[in-house]
């Protein structure tokens, strides 16, 4: 029997399909953002607001923007990780009711996603794994083993650019967040989010000079495990490379 698991998804998640959300019951919000163990260790970065970029138009940058999968060798700043992280995450303002403003577009505000990156090559910050805590703007150190970048490269179907690019962005859906709203039709709304997450991505490296290349091939399950996330109440959703042009 052939199975239109696609075809399933899109009639189980119409409207008149769903039941009634948690919020719509009144019952409480989830946190803005995913708590970390007490002992984690973070790290500051310094303030986006301060970084200049190339002044670039957003034209010139649609223009000059492609998939780029062949990097220069060179870091990335600090700064300009921060300004990067800030692009795609970053937090204007925390709303009374429990929801966060942020530099990209999400339904509702609810803004779902948890950054993680790989730093191959940035000045200042030791490679590994890392999560970015949008609400402080800071780095929470996850693992920096040196064989991180092979694991999370092996889970992305062995492309090698993963590894060899300056930072490789991994973003995850804490699912909650969102279906708190919405229900099973939040889904949706967390894969069309990750499109305005990554094309963010793609036009502010532009003002960089880095290139950007997203990754939807990943094995789901080894990179929720290398990310030592559950694989259910969260996962791993889209990932993008970044490095200075070649």
């Amino acid at each position: 029997m052939t199975l239109h698991t696609g075809r399933e998804f899109m009639e189980r998640t119409k409207y008149y399909n769903l039941t009634p959300s948690d919020q719509a019951r009144g019952l409480p919000h989830p946190p803005v953002e995913l708590e970390l163990p007490g002992a984690a260790y973070t790290i500051d970065l310094p303030d986006p607001r301060e970084f200049c970029p190339a002044n670039i138009s957003v034209t010139q940058a649609i223009l000059q923007r492609v998939s780029v999968r062949k990097y220069a060798g060179k870091p990335l700043t600090k700064a300009e990780l921060s300004y990067l992280l800030w692009c795609t995450q970053g937090v204007k303002s925390i709303e009374p009711h429990l929801v966060t403003l942020r530099t990209v577009p999400s339904a509702g505000a609810r803004h779902a996603f948890e950054t993680y990156i790989l730093a191959n090559q940035v000045e200042g910050l030791t490679s590994g794994l890392y999560q970015f805590l949008a609400t402080d703007h800071q780095l929470a150190k996850i693992d920096t083993d040196d064989s991180i970048s092979e694991v999370i490269t092996e889970a992305c179907l062995k492309q090698n650019f993963v590894k060899k690019s300056a930072v490789t962005f991994i973003w995850t859906a804490a699912v909650y967040r969102m279906t708190y709203r919405y229900g099973q039709r939040g889904y949706r709304y967390l894969h069309i989010d990750a499109g305005h997450v990554c094309q963010n991505l793609y036009l502010a490296a532009e003002a960089i000079d880095s290139g950007v290349c997203a990754i939807a091939a990943f094995d789901d399950d080894k990179l929720n495990e290398a990310l030592g996330i559950d694989g259910d109440n969260q996962f791993a959703i889209y990932v993008a490379t970044v490095g200075k042009k070649a």
